[in-house]
């Protein structure tokens, strides 16, 4: 199995949750908070940051993986795959913001499912 399409939107979205990862642990050690947040606001958005990553991106690539491995176009793994990366760095940016509703975030949220969804129909489709 060769998935050089995936594997390269992988790695990017690698790079960036190492990013987030980072993020987290500057303000465990300027706060000396090692488990949870300790009740503070800024660890607290950068620990759902990085969480919500973890819990989306493992996904969109695994669904972005049968798509490559099924034949789907270089073209549309592309454009998942910069749409999603697109996604992530906009939520990031937009929850670093406000906890509330930014644009970032709204943006984020609707690149990063509007992807899943895709692929997921996609996926269904291609039985």
């Amino acid at each position: 199995m060769h998935a050089p399409i995936t594997a390269l939107y992988a790695g990017l979205l690698a790079l960036l949750f190492l990013f987030l990862a980072a993020r987290v642990v500057m303000v465990r050690r300027s706060t000396s908070i090692g488990l949870g947040d300790g009740g503070n606001a800024v660890l607290l958005t950068r620990i759902r940051i990085h969480g919500n990553a973890a819990e989306y991106v493992p996904l969109a690539l695994l669904l972005m993986l049968i798509l490559e491995v099924n034949g789907a176009s270089a073209r549309r793994l592309h454009w998942l795959g910069i749409v999603l990366v697109i996604g992530r760095i906009a939520h990031a940016q937009g929850l670093s913001q406000s906890s509330g509703t930014t644009p970032g975030r709204l943006v984020g949220n609707v690149l990063t499912w509007g992807v899943m969804l895709f692929a997921a129909v996609a996926s269904i489709r291609s039985y």
